[in-house]
């Protein structure tokens, strides 16, 4: 896509800027690294019961969205619990890393931190995606604008062949979104941009043959050494599961959905905690009656379904919250479904996902 395909500003909400969905108010409040204190998530659940809807909505970029948000204070709430640094810059806060890797989580909270202290970037698009990955190549295959993987420098996810080390990873990711702002135009992401060769412009570090990297992405669900990996259903976590989580410890929220806990959580917590659970492969948007363009409560429909293949349940052509990796593609119709394109009535989903799952 050219920047010349962009003819509206960039809408991506956040706490000060929030999305009037069809059952109110939409915040998200970001999560660098998807990196949460104990006391960070209380305050999230007590605001999600307060303010909202009594839950914390996962996103697939490893952020918090609080629904229907009818009353004032979030602001406030968030900057106290350390959840809004820069009001400035909340928006752009947009920053992804390996959840089992403590180099990147490290370097996430630095980014975040010189990130938030450049006025400049605060222009950023709020679709703008920074990546870190310690060489799980889990977060690099997520659709980041620039990633640091493990030396790498990638591109819109593709390789540059530049090469640099962690100790200079932020600032090297810090110059490309510099450089991105001085030549985007009317561009949201690097993917839109015809010439990405200016963005590398100067920017020092080693030249090697550009490779093909291997993606591995997702959490592994279940113990983890001394952590565990949960997925709320639907990522859909209630202040209750929230407040669980927190008695555990600290947490690292990921793009999948799901989430680290780190430190022993409760057996009876509704948290789907067995990595063969057949929900596991089924992600959907919001759908009806949260969401006013969705042609159907795609939630429910998804229920409905038992083990599927990787499959993502979509109420309209936005798709939202889709997965980046593979995954069969199910849209809803005024009538049905479309299965990868093939029209599905709802009675039938079960049969062809099943089937799907054989292929």
């Amino acid at each position: 896509m050219s920047t010349s395909a962009r003819v509206r500003a960039d809408a991506c909400p956040g706490v000060f800027a929030t999305h009037d969905a069809a059952d109110g108010p939409l915040a998200r409040v970001r999560l660098p690294g998807g990196a949460i204190t104990a006391a960070q998530l209380e305050a999230l659940a007590d605001a999600a019961d307060d303010l909202g809807d009594g839950a914390l909505h996962l996103t697939s970029r490893g952020n918090v969205q609080l629904r229907g948000v009818t009353r004032p204070g979030l602001a406030g709430r968030l900057a106290a619990a350390g959840l809004l640094p820069s009001p400035s810059h909340e928006r752009v806060r947009n920053i992804l890393a390996s959840p089992l890797s403590g180099t990147a989580q490290k370097l996430a909270s630095a980014l975040d931190e010189a990130l938030c202290a450049d006025p400049e970037l605060a222009e950023l698009p709020g679709r703008f995606l920074f990546a870190l990955d310690g060489g799980q190549g889990d977060v690099a295959g997520e659709g980041a604008d620039v990633c640091w993987r493990e030396g790498a420098v990638l591109l819109a996810g593709e390789d540059t062949g530049l090469r640099v080390t962690a100790e200079r990873a932020v600032e090297t990711l810090l110059a490309v979104a510099r450089a991105f702002l001085r030549v985007r135009g009317t561009a949201w992401r690097i993917s839109e941009l015809v010439d990405i060769e200016p963005l590398l412009r100067g920017i020092p570090g080693e030249p090697a043959e550009p490779r093909k990297f291997e993606v591995n992405p997702g959490l592994p669900i279940g113990p983890i050494g001394e952590a565990i990996g949960v997925a709320p259903v639907f990522g859909r976590l209630t202040s209750a599961q929230a407040r669980e989580i927190a008695k555990a410890g600290n947490a690292v929220v990921t793009p999948w959905r799901s989430i680290l806990v780190l430190g022993s959580l409760a057996a009876d917590t509704g948290l789907i905690t067995d990595p063969d659970a057949p929900s596991l492969g089924i992600s959907a948007c919001v759908g009806r009656p949260g969401c006013a363009k969705s042609l159907a409560d795609v939630r429910a429909d998804a229920a409905r379904v038992g083990r599927t293949p990787r499959a993502h349940f979509a109420g309209c052509e936005r798709r939202c919250g889709k997965p980046a990796r593979e995954h069969v593609d199910v849209l809803a119709t005024e009538d049905g479904y479309l299965v990868d394109g093939a029209f599905v009535p709802v009675g039938e989903l079960t049969r062809t996902l099943a089937e799907k799952e054989q292929q």
